[in-house]
């Protein structure tokens, strides 16, 4: 049993989430959600312990398209970051505000980027792309993601500055504009480049939180360097261009991995 620690140590964590927001909100909506992303989270965990190949996309389908369907179009949560100022602006902490608190400002400092890799509904779409693998070297336009971050503040609080009415319905359909710019920036990236997750490691704004969090992350992928013969291997699959041979939290592009484990899989020593 000791190989399903991890499987069985997220499940913990969410359902601790679950329970405390379930307690202190007075709402069983949180203890449902909360279960049911932990619940699909160690489920692709134990699937990937048991060799199976499609085990991460799972898990990436049951979240993401939850979020993007029941919570998004069904329910009318901005699960965006427009969603996300819109909530902090009227002082709510609800639905956005427990989203982004929760899986990408403090969750971070616990998994990374874990869930850039097994529940972002955007990424969900593009990892079905040809480019696995990039077939580019990285660009340096990252500065992208910092302009898209701040035009979304400023129009969340210019809506609230001008007193725009029916704000909650703009947030809607911000959420289906939004999301379909994403998807279609996304996939023109992705051929453009040659890189599925382009999108990912230049224009999405969510990086922003993300990257700062994920370098002090308790859950890493780690290097025996007694093990390793120094292959590439591990370099050459990562989606991220995570250089996975160096512990440090230094190491390049060290806050960007979203723990898909391709690197440990592909090593012929078992050194990750």
């Amino acid at each position: 049993m000791k190989k399903y620690l991890m499987p069985i140590i997220m499940l913990i964590i969410f359902e601790a989430v679950a329970v405390t927001l379930w307690l202190t909100k007075d709402n069983l909506f949180y203890l449902l959600n909360f279960s049911y992303i932990g619940c699909s989270i160690a489920l692709g965990l134990t699937l990937y312990i048991k060799k199976y190949k499609y085990a991460r996309r799972i898990t990436q389908l049951l979240v993401g398209s939850y979020m993007l369907f029941y919570l998004g179009v069904i329910s009318n949560e901005n699960m965006q970051i427009e969603g996300f100022w819109y909530y902090l602006f009227t002082g709510v902490f609800e639905a956005a505000t427990i989203h982004y608190a929760v899986a990408k400002i403090f969750g971070p400092l616990i998994f990374g980027r874990g869930w850039c890799g097994y529940a972002c509904w955007t990424a969900m779409v593009l990892d079905f792309l040809p480019y696995k693998v990039p077939l580019q070297p990285r660009k340096k336009i990252g500065w992208i993601r910092y302009i898209v971050f701040v035009v979304s503040l400023i129009f969340v609080s210019a809506l609230f500055l001008a007193h725009v009415g029916n704000i909650e319905t703009i947030m809607f359909w911000a959420f289906i504009v939004g999301n379909v710019m994403y998807y279609a920036v996304g996939i023109i990236l992705a051929f453009v480049f040659k890189d599925n997750r382009a999108f990912c490691k230049y224009i999405c704004p969510i990086t922003v939180f993300m990257k700062p969090m994920s370098y002090f992350s308790f859950f890493r992928v780690k290097c025996d360097t007694n093990k390793c013969v120094s292959c590439g291997k591990c370099k050459t699959v990562c989606p991220m261009d995570v250089d996975m041979t160096d512990n440090s939290r230094k190491r390049k592009n060290g806050t960007d991995c979203i723990l898909c484990f391709e690197c440990v899989k592909s090593c012929p020593k078992k050194a990750l």
